[in-house]
């Protein structure tokens, strides 16, 4: 067994990693709350995107849809899935579009990598600037009065290189702005095991915090995490989707 590191890029096994997520019923999710909230528009930008596989549906159900990262051999993978999207090497706590948007999404809890409040702010400030009048923000998030240190999700993928088991769980100190996710990757095959241990520092904030910091900017309508069904938050869980409308 070794601590080697597995990859350098994570580029690289992200896909494999997220291999048990649907994103077409979570872009579909979204494109719902478009309908229901937003201004009826098509122009959609997709923050922290990835490998593209959000835009990939919402260009399948007629978006203009675009992506943002700043991992260079992400974006490299999502334009091969998306040729006919725009994809951009940007900041989320500070990016410029060339014209105002109709959507703006953010799956995966990624907005926690704004890292702090004040660059959640900056964050909060450009969505705001690059939509369209009732344009929508949507994004999911955790309550960090509400983490559990000893939850970890775990799956595990069959791939040409081996067996690969994929974990990772929230850890938060108790105070303060700043939270991890902690992730483990294990890699299997006939001649060796190999572990791979990250933690990336997230920023850290209650719901009541963050509808405080996004209320100055937007309408917010706080709903169950749940892809399937709409429903107003049920005020006990500690993950929600937020759907947020310019003001």
């Amino acid at each position: 067994m070794s601590a080697n590191a597995l990859y350098t890029d994570l580029s690289d096994h992200y896909d494999l990693m997220c291999a048990d997520i649907d994103y077409k019923a979570q872009s579909h999710c979204i494109q719902r709350l478009q309908q229901l909230f937003g201004n009826g528009g098509n122009r959609h930008l997709d923050l922290a995107c990835g490998t593209g596989p959000h835009v990939r549906h919402f260009l399948d159900a007629g978006y203009r849809s675009s992506g943002l990262d700043i991992n260079q051999p992400m974006l490299d993978k999502a334009a091969a899935r998306c040729p006919e999207a725009q994809f951009a090497v940007q900041d989320m706590c500070d990016f410029r579009v060339n014209e105002r948007l109709d959507l703006i999404t953010c799956f995966l809890y990624s907005i926690h990598y704004s890292g702090g409040i004040d660059r959640l702010q900056a964050c909060i400030a450009s969505v705001h600037a690059a939509l369209q009048p009732n344009g929508l923000f949507c994004f999911n998030v955790v309550d960090k009065s509400k983490i559990d240190n000893s939850l970890f999700a775990a799956h595990s993928v069959n791939d040409d290189e081996g067996l690969f088991t994929f974990s990772s769980g929230w850890h938060y100190a108790g105070e303060g702005e700043k939270q991890s996710l902690r992730l483990s990757i294990e890699k299997t095959t006939a001649h060796e095991h190999l572990i791979w241990h990250d933690e990336h520092p997230m920023v850290a904030v209650t719901f009541a915090e963050l509808q405080a910091l996004l209320e100055p900017y937007f309408e917010v309508h706080v709903l169950e995490h749940d892809y399937e069904k709409i429903l107003p938050w049920d005020q006990a869980s500690g993950n929600a989707l937020f759907a947020c409308v310019k003001r």
